[in-house]
């Protein structure tokens, strides 16, 4: 017998032996290691992301979003879900008890089913809606373009008819200038803030015609321009009838070296083509026939993400548009949607 109790204590001390052996103390000073982020978006176009980080080591994983937003998580795991459609960075920062710290990064292509928020389908004859446009008149100096027209409201000018808003450009002689046309906006109206646009138009066309499908920030009058920021969706000047102009405006962007591409469309002013945008907290596209042709990344610091509204007009001559044809008469710019999703 005791031999038995001396055999249980030398087996039940190996044993303990063994146990403490296989539970190493960690130094406290150890960095993290081989950081791996995945990120898996939703086929249901829900904008929900799953995300999983994971370094050894580590004791939580800050995860920025890509957007402004960030959480800290200690599992690594999380699902998010993105607002806006578009293409995100995620960076991960994962932290070890000592303190020390690794990052990686992930990029993630998000579709988020956006629903239609405001529209004008142009479909009843008569003023544009007057709850939705209201105008801009006169020449206003030229407009800071040094454009040659006065803006009416006269339904020769503007005037919705057969499903499409036409704006047209007229020689003759208009409150001392010598072309009228119109400019309607939302201003006061409607703005919004992120969101896709979608404009069907078919242009006008003649050498020296200016038709613009642009968006300008709706805090313009305690932000001047270009602090408030301007974004044109759609210019093309008659002189160059086939090349379509995006461009966004903005302090250090301002005039000429506004922040542009181009891209080039056939039968500008015999069919209709959609000129769109996506807007969202990270970039803003601008595209033709859904091509996006113009990509600028947004931030905070830029004034992309605040409301803006919506101005239509068909400017003559000026700084952009050149010389006027001497044999021109008059041209028409067709609008036959506008559609914000959001």
């Amino acid at each position: 017998m005791t031999k038995h109790i001396r055999g249980f204590i030398v087996i039940s001390f190996f044993l303990a032996a063994c146990s403490k052996s296989k539970s190493p103390v960690i130094p406290t000073n150890t960095p993290p290691t081989n950081l791996t982020v995945t990120a898996v978006a939703s086929t249901d176009s829900s904008g929900n992301v799953a995300i999983t980080a994971k370094a050894t080591n580590a004791v939580s994983y800050n995860i920025d979003f890509g957007n402004d937003t960030a959480k800290t998580v200690a599992s690594g795991v999380i699902t998010y879900r993105y607002a806006q459609p578009g293409t995100y960075s995620i960076i991960v920062v994962a932290t070890s008890s000592s303190g020390q710290t690794i990052t990686a990064t992930t990029n993630v292509t998000i579709a988020v089913r956006l629903k239609l928020v405001w529209s004008d389908e142009f479909n009843t004859d008569g003023p544009p809606d007057p709850t939705k446009w209201s105008y801009n008149l006169g020449n206003n100096g030229g407009w800071g373009n040094n454009e040659l027209e006065n803006y009416t409201s006269d339904p020769a000018n503007v005037i919705v008819q057969n499903g499409v808003l036409k704006i047209t450009a007229i020689k003759g002689n208009s409150a001392g200038f010598q072309y009228s046309s119109a400019r309607i906006v939302t201003d006061q109206k409607f703005a919004f803030t992120y969101g896709r646009v979608e404009i069907r138009a078919m242009l006008s066309s003649g050498l020296g015609t200016w038709p613009a499908l642009w968006m300008l920030g709706q805090d313009y009058g305690t932000q001047a321009w270009p602090a408030c920021g301007e974004m044109d969706i759609m210019e093309q000047i008659g002189k160059n009838p086939t090349t379509v102009y995006g461009t966004l405006h903005y302090p250090g962007h301002s005039g000429a070296n506004g922040n542009g591409a181009t891209t080039t469309v056939q039968n500008t002013s015999t069919q209709f083509h959609i000129y769109g945008l996506q807007w969202s907290p990270t970039e803003v596209d601008i595209s033709v026939d859904g091509v996006v042709f113009q990509k600028v990344q947004n931030n905070p610091s830029l004034p992309f993400n605040a409301n803006f509204f919506f101005i239509f007009n068909l400017a003559m001559g000026g700084d952009f548009g050149g010389p006027v044809d001497p044999n021109f008469v008059s041209s028409s710019m067709q609008v036959d949607y506008v559609r914000v999703y959001q």
